[in-house]
């Protein structure tokens, strides 16, 4: 039996983040035997966005697909490199006027792995497309095309994370909630064979808040005073994720395996967005 091995990387939080994804991805790419990379890099730019540079700094360190979320929009220099490149997807249930796509395949050692990028609307863009309607039309074409399909859903609530992946449980391969930057503990295969995890975490400062300086997020919260949100740049450093093995033939999951790598060593610069 033909296996896959995927490693999937949650939300990316600013240089620190950047910093562990170069240091410990090839690391884990050997240590588990992994064949495809996807990684989360909707906050690579100062916590908020991503650009061309970072997309292509993932890229040139090992990771085959970027997903990303709300933030996806926030620097305008990747507005471009969207429409020209699907290596870096946004979520699919945005209007289709906006550049880029949510739906992207790519071809690891003679298999097909599709991806798809969807947001949820719970405490979110509620005036988005359904995600669980969006997921349905794209999966009509995309099941024919690959054996393979692994669903990033960027959404706040667990409910609605946990809905989807039970929608679409023997339809996909993994289904992997990403943007509340925690990681949680219930890595699974549901009953008909698809992988699944509320949230993958978060790549970043350890001691923070969700990646940003823990200080004035806590001032905002005794004031409710508008307050200046950056990456928070001190160590320990975190990273987070899971690693599924699939079955190239049927698209099942046979296992999942959390990830989370802790690094006091990592030192990083002032970011740099550019």
């Amino acid at each position: 039996m033909k296996t896959v091995r995927i490693l999937l990387l949650g939300d990316i939080v600013g240089t620190p983040g950047r910093a562990m994804f170069q240091k410990h991805v090839q690391h884990l790419k050997k240590a588990h035997r992994i064949d495809a990379v996807i990684v989360n890099g909707e906050n690579s730019a100062q916590g908020r966005g991503i650009t061309q540079r970072m997309a292509k700094f993932y890229r040139h360190n090992g990771a085959d697909v970027i997903t990303t979320g709300n933030h996806i929009w926030h620097h305008k220099d990747i507005y471009e490199y969207l429409k020209h490149n699907d290596d870096v997807l946004r979520p699919e249930n945005f209007p289709s006027d906006c550049p880029g796509s949510g739906v992207t395949t790519f071809t690891v050692d003679g298999t097909t792995i599709g991806v798809i990028n969807l947001q949820g609307r719970v405490f979110m863009r509620e005036h988005l497309n359904c995600p669980f309607k969006t997921a349905q039309s794209v999966l009509t074409f995309l099941r024919h095309k690959a054996p393979i399909i692994i669903v990033d859903f960027h959404a706040e609530t667990t409910s609605e994370k946990m809905a989807m992946g039970f929608f679409l449980d023997g339809q996909v391969s993994a289904v992997v909630g990403t943007h509340t930057h925690v990681q949680t503990a219930d890595e699974r295969i549901l009953p008909q064979g698809t992988a699944f995890i509320t949230d993958l975490g978060m790549a970043g400062a350890r001691n923070s808040m969700l990646g940003m300086k823990k200080e004035p997020i806590i001032q905002n919260f005794l004031t409710q005073m508008p307050v200046k949100f950056s990456v928070e740049m001190e160590g320990p450093m975190i990273m987070c994720g899971v690693w599924i093995e699939v079955d190239a033939q049927t698209g099942k999951a046979l296992k999942i395996e959390r990830i989370q790598i802790v690094d006091n060593e990592i030192t990083v610069q002032p970011e740099d967005e550019r």
